[in-house]
Formats: C-alpha cells, structure tokens, sequence
C-alpha cells in the first residue's frame, strides 16, 4: 500500500507535485492550488506532532466503522469534511506554500514511523506509524487528483 514512508511513492508524489502549477484548474472544492498545498502541510503537522490535536467526539463514534474506508486502497471521495483547523481560504504564495510542503514532507519521513504513532488524529484519534505514512500520501494524492495532476 502506498506511504510517504516509501520512497519510490514519495518520490512518484514529488514529481506530480513538481507538476502542479499556481494556475492550474481545481477539479472540485473551494481551494486554490496555493490553499490546497497549505492545506496539505497543516494535516503534515499534525502528523508530526507540531500541531497536536485531540480527537473530535464525532470521531470517537464512528472512526471504527469507516476506519477501513479512509485506510484501504480506494482513493478519497470529492468534497469530504474538513476539519475546521484546516480550513484555508485565505489568499497564499504558491511557492512559498510549495516549497513548505516539501519540507514537511521531509520532516515527516525524518521524523519516521515512530514518532508519528504518537500523534492524535484529529477524527482518528491514535494512529500507527504506518497509517499515518498511508494516510498522509493519500491526503496529498487527493489533492493533487483535485488539480489534476
């Protein structure tokens, strides 16, 4: 399964976003490509601890049953929930926000699995390592579908 852990899928997800440019055109949703990767680098600080949260009540309810939906192989479904310390609406440098999620990127695979197993989800609570890794690439992967690329 794909992870940010892995380097060969890191390295596929790199080049698509080397692809993404400021002007190309969302598929769906509110955000900008430069949003968009802002967005991406808030949920990377969750994962690495540098924006710790805690669970949402709704989470503690029904992350079990569509746990296997957000973990399994088939991509995200368009115009999910986001929670709202995600939420980016206002105006962001493209390159500056690229250039940012390549670093948090980074700090995630440094940081590895083991640190990351002790971060909380936001809506997941208590992830693995290797969740984290998978979810994380499929979060970037979404958006980056979002765009095109």
């Amino acid at each position: 399964m794909t992870s940010l852990f892995n380097p060969a899928d890191r390295e596929a997800l790199s080049l698509r976003l080397a692809a993404l440019e400021s002007s190309s055109a969302r598929r769906w949703g509110k955000m900008d490509p430069a949003q968009m990767l802002r967005h991406c680098a808030l949920g990377l600080e969750a994962a690495t601890g540098d924006r710790p949260m805690e669970q949402v009540f709704l989470g503690k309810l029904i992350s079990p049953f569509i746990r296997g939906l957000a973990f399994g192989r088939r991509p995200f479904s368009r115009n999910g929930p986001t929670h709202p310390d995600f939420v980016v609406s206002d105006q962001r440098d493209f390159d500056r926000e690229c250039s940012r999620l390549a670093t948090m990127i980074d700090r995630f695979v440094q940081r590895g699995p083991e640190s990351a197993g002790r971060c909380t989800h936001a809506f997941f609570g208590r992830l693995t390592g290797d969740e984290w890794g998978r979810l994380m690439y499929k979060h970037i992967d979404h958006h980056l579908r979002q765009f095109g690329v």
